[in-house]
């Protein structure tokens, strides 16, 4: 860094002493990146290449005590702040322009109970790294479908993934959490202790403090039978019908997600399929392997699918499957809604755009949220959609920024045509910065209650950068 008297800080204009940054990297345990410094711009990147912002400071925290002094020095000095965990934030909630960044990626302790079947995860890990250290006993618990997602975003957000049908949510699954409150008090959160804290941050969001671990409840999951199957377009209508008939009465033990996709241009895929559009299910059986393939024997002898790999498979393997899909560094722009009805005018509206990929990343994917998930109250945790039966995502993604305007409008077009379909609302991790009324439509009934305990653990309103919960004036 260099060793110039002051820092010119662009978000505010306050002028730091340049020892007073110091100061506060001599206290971390953890690393602090401020801009010219080397590791500074590897520092500040999100997930998604279309959010470039850059903040004064970026504070890699490594302990729970690197977090109370990051959020004193930002109210000190009256910084924005912004938290990140695994950085995935499509709308780019990870970070801000100028400000001051708390990136917890170098919190990444795992301690698993193979007795109690818990594992106490710290705030800087991905689901990647979760699914290899509860693996190692045969152990998971609900968590994405991407492995580098982090936990602390996925989870404070509700948490889909492959096991949802029959685990529930991610939040369904969460016993305990401790966080750091914006006036750098450290609290745990549970059902018996600050409960109320507790019901909000199951499905609130970062609005409440920075959660530095959490606690949640693992079940036997081992080898799973799953992969892709993949059918040609001009059968998508069909396929779409059969998939919503089926997953909506299907045993809890098997899930498989609807997707629009282009064929990556390698294996295993057949060469004659590469950059082919296709429409497809990945499943997930969580059961006997012999059950598994009674329950899926409908599907292959009514509609045999142009690609099949689904099969044994250790669970983490599938979790890491799609992950080159979904690289870092992407332009990407979402839209997303719960859907609580596939009537057969939505089903030809996403043959219409689905059909349409402007680009071979870009994809539509349906998330089933039936089964476990709906056997908790929607007024019980802060999600509110406990009805819906899926949760859809439509994503424009491109390597290359002047696809921005092609992905964007096709993105927007599928959503527009399809909102009126929809429930309403969408899963908060899918959101976008689209506006305050999305957020309140996303919550619902629940969002007066989300105000209170707003007012009561962050009334300034010092966590804002998320999707975000106004305290009452």
């Amino acid at each position: 860094m260099s060793m110039e008297t002051h820092i010119q800080l662009n978000n505010t204009g306050t002028v730091l002493e340049e020892a007073e940054v110091q100061r506060l990297r001599s206290r971390l345990l953890g690393d602090l990146f401020h801009p010219g410094d080397e590791g500074y711009a590897a520092a500040r990147r999100v997930y998604n290449a279309m959010i470039d912002r850059h903040p004064d400071l970026v504070v890699r925290c490594a302990s729970t005590g690197d977090v109370r002094e990051a959020i004193n020095f930002a109210r000190k000095h009256r910084l924005v702040v912004a938290i990140r965990g695994g950085g995935h934030s499509a709308g780019g909630y990870g970070t801000c322009e100028g400000g001051l960044v708390i990136d917890l990626s170098g919190m990444k302790a795992i301690h698993v109970d193979p007795i109690e079947r818990t594992a106490r995860v710290e705030g800087g890990c991905t689901w990647g790294e979760v699914d290899r250290a509860a693996g190692v006993f045969g152990l998971a618990t609900p968590g994405g479908l991407i492995s580098t997602t982090g936990v602390g975003g996925l989870t404070l957000g509700g948490g889909v993934g492959h096991l949802t049908r029959r685990y529930g949510l991610t939040i369904d699954n969460l016993l305990e959490v401790e966080m750091v409150l914006a006036d750098r008090s450290l609290v745990t959160a549970n059902a018996v202790l600050n409960d109320d804290l507790f019901w909000a941050v199951r499905g609130g969001g970062g609005n409440f403090g920075v959660v530095t671990s959490f606690l949640f409840q693992l079940h036997p999951v081992s080898l799973v039978y799953a992969g892709p199957m993949l059918w040609n377009l001009d059968q998508a209508a069909e396929v779409m019908g059969f998939y919503r008939d089926f997953i909506s009465s299907a045993p809890e033990e098997i899930s498989g997600f609807f997707a629009y996709l282009t064929v990556p241009p390698h294996p295993p895929f057949p060469e004659r399929l590469y950059l082919k559009k296709m429409c497809g299910v990945v499943w997930c059986h969580t059961g006997q392997l012999e059950r598994a393939e009674e329950i899926l024997k409908p599907v292959r002898q009514q509609l045999p699918p142009e690609v099949d790999f689904v099969g044994p498979l250790p669970y983490p393997a599938l979790q890491s499957m799609f992950d080159g899909s979904a690289p870092p560094g992407l332009q990407q722009y979402w839209r997303a809604d719960f859907v609580g009805e596939l009537s057969d005018e939505a089903i030809a509206l996403h043959v219409k755009y689905g059909s349409r990929l402007p680009t071979p990343l870009s994809t539509a994917h349906l998330y089933p949220i039936n089964g476990a998930s709906q056997r908790v109250g929607k007024n019980d945790t802060a999600f509110s959609y406990r009805e819906a039966n899926w949760a859809q995502i439509i994503v424009g993604a491109d390597p290359d920024p002047s696809n921005n305007q092609k992905i964007m409008g096709w993105t927007k077009d599928y959503w527009l045509a399809l909102h009126p379909h929809s429930a309403g609302g969408a899963y908060v991790n899918f959101l976008m910065d689209e506006g305050q009324g999305r957020v309140e439509a996303t919550y619902r009934d629940n969002y007066p209650r989300l105000v209170a305990i707003k007012n009561k653990y962050d009334p300034d309103n010092f966590f804002h950068i998320n999707q975000n919960i106004l305290p009452a004036r």
